[in-house]
């Protein structure tokens, strides 16, 4: 399996559609939800990235504090991997007005919330959903991606129907059906992984990151390796053999490209998994430590200690 599809798996991604948007120009809306509306999304998640696919119209979309500004269309998907404040709208220069003061209940019968608000001319519609992971799982994937990333899935072929059925899939939440919260949930999970791919397959040659070492054969085996056996003894030299490259040249490429030596992406990767058994297992710290590749209790102690300050069975009482 590649490295993409192992950290997806790892990830246990919660996903779904959550806001069915319809705007008429002249408008302008602050669109991320608050603290509150993202605790009823998903109550208890660490981290949500947060998404909106233009079904029909155009817009465009704003981060307030930098300025930076991108035009959308229909077909067009606009993320927010790391959750940031932004703003929609047919005219950025009006005062925004809050979404969630817009936002309308869900129907009793099932559905989507839904916001109908604007001006009465041109129309605009949204899907809006979510993506909620681990904050420390989904570091090295949404940590390697833009505050604000524009994918073009009407563009792609492969994509062509996805973007069609989650249309039609939000239509539907008006009279919904037996299955349609799940489908929207699996259709909102292929969403995101074919933007992580159009990304990945748009950055420049020349550009380093996780990404960058996914589109690299010996990084991304190397990747895939790791993740798949995270409890695994690995040394550069095993990995190494295992790609088809001398250690030395591993070393140097898998740093150039990540940013950090393969032994210390394996430790950050493996305390990750730890810290994810500890809040949702009652596994001893013993056989935690084992499932991530530690020998002895005493020295998964000292590494998750140098990583999340404080020992495992504290940390454990304070998530819980």
């Amino acid at each position: 399996m590649d490295a993409l599809s192992e950290v997806l798996k790892a990830l246990r991604l919660t996903s779904g559609i959550f806001l069915d948007a319809e705007f008429t120009a002249p408008w302008c809306v602050d669109s991320a939800p608050g603290k509150e509306e993202l605790r009823q999304i998903l109550p208890g998640a660490e981290h949500i990235a947060i998404y909106h696919l233009l079904t029909e119209g155009r817009c465009r979309a704003r981060l307030p504090d930098s300025g930076e500004t991108v035009e959308l269309g229909a077909g067009d998907l606009i993320m927010f991997p790391q959750g940031d404040g932004h703003r929609l709208g047919s005219d950025l220069h009006l005062t925004p007005v809050g979404a969630e003061t817009l936002v309308m209940p869900a129907p009793e019968g099932g559905g989507l919330m839904r916001i109908v608000h604007g001006g009465g001319g041109g129309r605009t519609r949204f899907v809006c959903g979510f993506l909620a992971c681990d904050s420390r799982l989904c570091r090295p994937l949404l940590g390697s991606l833009p505050r604000m990333l524009r994918v073009p899935l009407g563009d792609g072929p492969a994509a062509s129907w996805i973007f069609s059925t989650l249309r039609h899939g939000a239509d539907e939440t008006h009279a919904p059906r037996a299955g349609t919260d799940a489908m929207l949930a699996k259709l909102s999970e292929l969403l995101f992984v074919e933007a992580v791919r159009s990304y990945m397959e748009s950055i420049p040659d020349d550009q380093r990151g996780w990404f960058a070492g996914l589109r690299d054969p010996y990084v991304s085996r190397a990747l895939a390796l790791m993740h798949a056996e995270p409890g695994r003894g690995w040394t550069v030299d095993d990995l190494g053999r295992d790609v088809g490259l001398s250690r030395s040249a591993l070393a140097e490429r898998f740093a150039l490209l990540i940013g950090e030596p393969p032994m210390q992406y394996l430790t950050r990767w493996r305390l990750a998994l730890a810290a994810r058994g500890l809040k949702e297992s009652r596994d001893s710290i013993l056989r935690i430590a084992e499932q991530v590749g530690y020998d002895s209790e005493a020295a998964f102690n000292r590494a998750f200690k140098r990583e999340f300050g404080m020992p495992p069975a504290t940390w454990r009482r304070h998530s819980a």
